[in-house]
């Protein structure tokens, strides 16, 4: 199971209306319980990013960079979290 550090859950919080039309989660502890029900995942570059989505068969060809896709949140250390909603 993943972990999340409060980096990337405070990134969540104030981002996530990027991927949702409505607030998902208030809180630290909503966030994380969210997260690990989406299994979302932390990887630590661009390529990892483009390499999670070619996995797991989702096309993302049309992006041309990380922030084109909704469901990265790019974290302020140079981390990204991948929710798939």
């Amino acid at each position: 199971m993943e972990t999340y550090d409060d980096e990337v859950l405070k990134t969540f919080l104030d981002r996530q209306e990027q991927l949702f039309d409505e607030r998902v989660a208030d809180t630290l502890e909503e966030a994380e319980a969210f997260l690990e029900d989406c299994m979302a995942v932390v990887v630590d570059s661009e390529a990892e990013v483009f390499e999670y989505f070619e996995e797991n068969g989702m096309d993302v060809s049309e992006a041309s960079d990380v922030d084109d896709i909704a469901e990265v949140f790019r974290i302020p250390d140079g981390r990204f979290l991948i929710v798939e909603g």
